[in-house]
């Protein structure tokens, strides 16, 4: 079904909805450069990942805020860049993914702020500059350790922008502190369904033994992998570097427990219970061909209609990570939606 919206003019793409591309659509490729393919070993030169990230760039100045947890004081690193230009008085808060921490919104950091946004981009405890505690962890830590930041900075109102697991966190903040969103965006998130149901819990020190004897340089490349239907490119290989460089030094074992203990996240706190009492203005947006997902364009669009009052695209083709393989189409998406009256409703033609 095609959205009632038109496309921009300029985009090279069709936007679908639902589970499958209908019959006699033409749809151009979503990316048509040569093919590339990465080493079958990790490059020469590669070094270990400090697990506080400190020899990892990140492209803006990095912040702390202080947080207190279960008797423990931790610290969240953030990103808060200002417009560039003209500001529009919006702020917009980015959650990643689990693979990846908030250097990776870059190219997302840039188009925001180009359109007058300012953005903040955290870093989750466990995650990139911040704190990596050995605790328990689930969604409720960074929905309230965001809004801690918010508080400290002073900001009544934002967007939030969840990608992957991020999208999970996404829902969360939004359904904990609804007066505060204004918009909810939700990029390829995973967890779109409740897994407990016929599956038992196991333990977590098995969890954590799997994540520390396995994850090796093909496990993490072949993860990175799976995001790209359209193939591999260079520029996807930092990436893989810094999440591989986190098995090269000494403090691997707490930082496989610490990933360990986020990857439960996905069985031990569901959010689908969740979608159907949010009443923000959201988009579910992402790669239709999202393979981390059983058939992710039919599941985000459940996902849509569950929610009250949300937008849905799709981009066919794609796969999980359309910031990277689509940035011009994806982020003229992400803007326009971001520039939308909150008060008004959600464009409802995908329906």
């Amino acid at each position: 079904m095609m959205s009632s919206r038109s496309a921009p003019s300029a985009l090279l793409r069709a936007v679908v909805f639902g589970p499958a591309v209908p019959l006699g659509l033409a749809v151009l490729p979503a990316h048509t450069a040569a093919r590339q393919e990465p080493p079958s070993t990790p490059p020469a030169g590669w070094e270990a990942t400090a697990i506080d990230y400190s020899n990892v760039p990140y492209p803006h100045r990095v912040s702390y805020l202080n947080v207190r947890l279960m008797g423990q004081d931790h610290r969240m690193a953030y990103m808060d860049v200002a417009p560039e230009g003209e500001a529009n008085g919006r702020t917009v808060v980015l959650f990643h993914g689990m693979n990846f921490f908030a250097a990776a919104f870059g190219p997302t950091i840039e188009a925001l702020t180009g359109a007058g946004f300012r953005v903040i981009a955290v870093d989750r405890l466990g995650y990139g500059r911040s704190s990596k505690p050995l605790i328990h962890y689930n969604l409720h830590i960074p929905a309230r350790n965001t809004k801690a930041l918010l508080d400290e900075l002073g900001i009544e109102q934002v967007a939030v922008v969840g990608h992957s697991m991020g999208g999970m966190v996404a829902t969360r903040f939004t359904s904990t502190y609804p007066e505060v969103v204004a918009h909810v965006v939700m990029v390829n998130q995973i967890g779109l369904s409740d897994t407990r149901p016929g599956r038992p819990w196991s333990d977590p020190e098995a969890a954590y033994r799997s994540v520390l004897e396995r994850t090796t340089y093909r496990s993490v490349l072949a993860g990175h992998r799976r995001y790209y239907p359209n193939g591999w490119r260079d520029e996807y290989m930092p990436w893989v570097m810094y999440q591989y460089g986190l098995t090269l030094g000494g403090d691997w074992p707490r930082m496989a427990r610490v990933r360990a203990s986020q990857q439960r996240i996905l069985y031990e706190d569901p959010v689908v219970h969740e979608w159907q009492n949010i009443e923000v203005k959201a988009l579910v947006i992402g790669g239709a061909d999202d393979p981390l997902t059983r058939d992710y364009a039919g599941r985000a669009r459940n996902v849509a209609e569950t929610l009250r009052n949300a937008e849905l695209v799709l981009f066919p083709g794609v796969g999980h990570n359309p910031h990277f393989e689509i940035p011009e189409e994806y982020h003229a998406e992400l803007v326009r939606f971001l520039r939308s009256n909150p008060e008004e409703p959600a464009d409802q033609g995908w329906r």
